[in-house]
């Protein structure tokens, strides 16, 4: 299926883009971060497990284990601070 992913601040600079649109098999947002990281470099340093990483599905905040689906837009961030 075909995704299309936002990152946003930090994610966006170690990364080198703001979004892309990718072929995936993964069946959840956990998957999909598993791929991503699996290609190394800005994506596995950016999105690695133990890291703060927020995730929208649709323009909702959503958990890891929700399911993808054809044409969806998925969103990576850091955890927003402030006050």
């Amino acid at each position: 299926m075909n995704v299309n992913i936002r990152y946003f601040a930090s994610i966006r600079e170690a990364i080198g883009t703001g979004s892309e649109s990718v072929q995936t098999g993964a069946t959840t947002l956990a998957g999909l971060r598993d791929e991503l990281i699996a290609r190394g470099g800005g994506h596995a340093e950016a999105l690695a497990r133990g890291r703060a990483v927020r995730v929208a599905l649709d323009q909702t905040m959503s958990d890891e284990s929700a399911s993808l689906r054809d044409g969806a837009e998925v969103g990576f961030f850091p955890p927003v601070t402030g006050g």
